[in-house]
C-alpha cells in the first residue's frame, strides 16, 4: 500500500491560484479564506515560497490548510483518518500534474516517495 510523503523542492502546493480551486469556502472558514487569498501572489504562487530555494518561508508555522495531517483533512474534507494516504496522494497527484506536468521530474520523485 502506498504512504503519502511529501517531496522537498517540489512546492506544486504552494500554486494556489483560486481560480483553479472555486471550492475554497466550502472547507475553510471565513478566516482561512481571507488568509488564503492573501497569501496568493499576482502570479497565483503563495507570497511565502522562495522559488529559488523552492522552499516555505513559515514551514513551521504555516496555516492548517497547508498541512496534510490526519487531523487538518478530517476537518477540512471529511476524510476518515484510515483514508489519508490515498486521498493525499491523489491531490498531490493533480496538483504536481496540473503545475509542473505528468512526465516532470517532480511527479517522478513524487511517486517513488510514495511507493517507497
Amino acid at each position: 500500500m502506498a504512504h503519502w510523503r511529501c517531496v522537498q523542492q517540489c512546492g506544486a502546493c504552494c500554486q494556489l491560484d483560486p481560480s483553479d480551486r472555486p471550492d475554497l469556502a466550502d472547507y475553510l472558514s471565513p478566516e482561512e479564506l481571507t488568509q488564503y487569498l492573501s497569501m496568493v501572489g499576482p502570479d497565483g504562487w503563495c507570497i511565502n515560497y522562495n522559488h529559488d530555494q523552492r522552499t516555505c518561508n513559515i514551514y513551521e508555522e504555516r496555516p492548517r490548510f497547508c498541512r496534510v495531517d490526519a487531523a487538518s483533512f478530517e476537518a477540512m474534507y471529511g476524510i476518515d483518518p484510515a483514508d489519508l494516504d490515498e486521498f493525499a496522494i491523489d491531490c498531490c497527484q493533480q496538483q504536481i500534474e496540473g503545475v509542473y506536468g505528468n512526465d516532470s521530474p517532480e511527479m517522478e520523485r513524487f511517486q517513488t516517495a510514495v511507493e517507497a
